[in-house]
């Protein structure tokens, strides 16, 4: 019974969530006014930068989307 000793246990496997995972990068105003492919997400960002005073910390970009591993 060599291995079966103190400190050995057995470690069950955690199995990943099935769901896929994905990551966008956060563009700027700046960066939705120039897109190629202006989604409806940016020029609602792009409109309420646009007034006057406005803060903003970006808006996740749809088209920067990647798959996490």
């Amino acid at each position: 019974m060599a291995g079966k000793g103190k400190g050995s246990k057995i470690k069950k496997k955690l199995q990943g969530s099935s769901r896929l995972q994905y990551t966008m990068r956060l563009v700027e105003s700046s960066t939705c006014a120039v897109c190629q492919q202006q989604c409806e997400r940016g020029l609602r960002y792009l409109a309420k930068m646009s007034e006057p005073g406005a803060l903003g910390k970006g808006v996740p970009c749809i088209l920067t989307r990647k798959r996490v591993t």
